[in-house]
């Protein structure tokens, strides 16, 4: 796919200026050193919760005010959009998400959060950046003071959004719900990036699907009570559920092509109070994944076929069939426009230089909920990764060292400047290239 990426953009390379891309890096260092720098460290230090990102939202959109830009705050509840107006020509929207993670820090950093918050049920739980969104907002930041010093070099509106509450695959459906495009106009292309603990420093990923889709699925089992002495008497919802687990597992196997991605896990199986006494009523709690609609309902409809006639197996009467509950904290597929990607690739190969691009097969099936700002109506959008952990930490764990931590992990780190620099002058680089003049 690189190959016929490259095939399709060559005459993008007669427009590149190699005399401003070192200008441009000079100025992203330089921007990093006196500003960005600090400002990454209090992001760190001070992660804040899904929904609960009021100081993170402030202090982002006092930055971008003092860029120039006009910023609108509480766009679905602690989002923010600002925007900078520069002539005739397209919207290009670029988003970054802000909120941590109820994660104890443990990565011994200098500038380590020791944030504590009370979560949405009331408990008070330590707080940490454990995915890296210090990273995406402090390359916005970077980004925006860029884009505003070089207003003879492009034309049009950039949009830039402060998303908050990706963590749980809500923000950008409440900004999508608030009106967003009615208020702010509708993007013609729309960007945004991740920084990557799994790829080295200094490479860029940007594959068609970066992201699967993500459903959160509960399954409530029921049974019929009796004595755990007497099974006879009853019957066990503990049992049907762990033959629905067995079963979910075909539905994958055996009825998803061989090819098509797609994961059914059951996260947790919850049942029962006593030793001695079969329950009646089991819970399943499920994340499923897949990248195309067609897959979707095909392993939905797989998990309500097998629970639902797993429980007629048992001999469960059609009033008490297992329940399958598919919740709203779901997510399309992060689906790349193949024709604007492919120009932005090639633009950054020509910047950045061929070895730039990080080649590795995406393993995983994490989701995102960047798609609710692009798939309806459809805007072509381009999500890239930037890479986060210096190839040293991946040489030490392959000679047998500690490995590199996850996201999510409380001893998730990236290197900050490498991963900030290249973030800012990628997307910038992006921006020129579809705002130029």
């Amino acid at each position: 796919m690189r190959t016929i990426l490259r095939t399709l953009c060559l005459p993008l390379s007669l427009a590149v200026a190699p005399v401003l891309a070192d200008e441009l890096a000079d100025a992203v260092q330089r921007d990093y050193d006196t500003h960005l720098a600090p400002l990454f460290e209090h992001f760190h230090r001070n992660p804040e919760l899904s929904f609960m990102e009021t100081e993170t939202a402030a202090r982002l959109a006092a930055e971008l005010r003092d860029a120039g830009f006009e910023v609108t705050e509480g766009v679905g509840r602690t989002g923010i959009v600002a925007i900078l107006e520069n002539g005739d020509g397209p919207t290009v929207m670029m988003r970054a998400d802000m909120d941590g993670l109820p994660v104890p820090e443990k990565t011994g950093l200098p500038y380590a959060s020791e944030a504590t918050q009370v979560d949405r049920n009331g408990n008070e739980v330590p707080v940490m950046h454990a995915c890296g969104h210090d990273v995406h907002i402090t390359a916005l930041v970077g980004t925006a003071r860029q884009m505003a010093a070089r207003r003879d070099e492009w034309s049009g509106t950039l949009m830039l959004i402060g998303q908050p509450a990706e963590e749980v695959i809500a923000g950008a459906r409440v900004m999508m719900e608030d009106d967003l495009w009615a208020r702010f106009g509708k993007p013609d292309q729309a960007l945004a990036f991740h920084v990557a603990s799994s790829i080295p420093t200094g490479r860029l990923s940007a594959p068609l699907a970066p992201y699967s889709g993500s459903d959160t699925v509960d399954i409530i089992v029921h049974g019929i009570g009796a004595h755990g002495a007497s099974p006879h008497a009853g019957i066990d919802p503990v049992l049907v559920g762990s033959q629905i687990v067995l079963g979910l597992q075909t539905v994958v196997s055996r009825n998803l092509a061989p090819r098509e991605p797609g994961v059914i896990t059951v996260g947790a199986f919850h049942a029962g109070t006593k030793h001695n006494i079969i329950s009646d009523r089991a819970h399943l709690k499920l994340t499923v994944r897949s990248e195309s609609t067609a897959a979707r309902k095909l392993l939905l409809d797989g998990i309500r076929r097998v629970a639902e006639n797993t429980g007629r197996a048992a001999g469960l009467p059609e009033d008490l069939l297992p329940e399958v509950i598919v919740s709203d904290e779901s997510t399309p597929p992060t689906l790349n426009d193949p024709e604007l990607t492919a120009r932005l690739t090639a633009r950054w190969g020509e910047r950045f230089g061929e070895d730039v691009f990080n080649t590795a097969k995406r393993e995983g099936m994490g989701a995102e909920d960047f798609p609710f700002f692009v798939t309806d109506p459809y805007i072509p959008s381009t999500y890239f990764a930037v890479g986060g952990t210096p190839q040293a930490a991946f040489d030490a764990a392959s000679a047998g060292g500690p490995p590199v931590p996850s996201h999510h992990s409380p001893l998730f780190k990236v290197a900050p400047e490498p991963s900030i620099t290249l973030g800012v002058e990628a997307t910038v680089t992006g921006l020129l290239e579809l705002l130029g003049r």
